[in-house]
């Protein structure tokens, strides 16, 4: 159920890691299988930028998938992403081993799902998110909602939240305004 927006950001302020479904969050949730058994998969490249920039400004950056896929890896790869889970049978199980290893609580915690099973997680982080078209079990049980889908913007769109709520936008901004940059 989405919080109302002071609530909101003093959510967001206290992120400290950030973590990704896969496929249906920074996929669309299709899987191009080719003759040869391999796959792959779409990325939307304003996502990783927003990781990227999520990454620099302090916020660690990871992914939780339930699948395993060279296409996940190498992605992660790409970004500089350290926190990569494939093959969660369990993703909560897999989830309590990362807060861990990072020495976190729930409370420092974002994750964006978009289907049933992420729900374990999703109840449990100090800011559980989803795409626009995320399951509707999923749309109703999470702080917020995207106004993209998955693949589409929707993660940029997260990390943007974040780091506005942070007061890391606007530096952030003003870096590619500098003539510096230009």
């Amino acid at each position: 159920m989405p919080c109302d927006p002071l609530a909101l950001a003093r959510k967001a302020a206290r992120i400290r890691l950030l973590l990704f479904d896969v496929d249906g969050v920074l996929t669309n949730g299709r899987i191009l299988l080719h003759p040869d058994g391999s796959e792959s998969k779409q990325f939307n490249i304003r996502d990783g930028t927003g990781i990227v920039w999520a990454q620099r400004a302090g916020i660690a950056t990871g992914l939780l998938s339930a699948r395993r896929s060279p296409a996940t890896a190498a992605r992660a790869s790409q970004l500089g992403i350290r926190i990569v889970r494939q093959q969660a049978g369990d993703k909560l199980q897999m989830y309590r081993e990362l807060l861990d290893e990072e020495h976190v609580d729930d409370a420092a915690v974002a994750f964006m799902g978009d289907d049933v099973l992420d729900l374990p997680v999703l109840s449990r982080v100090g800011f559980s998110a989803a795409p626009a078209d995320a399951v509707p079990d999923v749309l109703a049980r999470v702080d917020w909602v995207s106004n993209r889908g998955g693949g589409d913007g929707a993660a940029r769109e997260l990390i943007e939240v974040l780091l506005r709520a942070q007061g890391k936008w606007d530096s952030l901004l003003q870096g590619y305004l500098s003539e510096d940059a230009r």
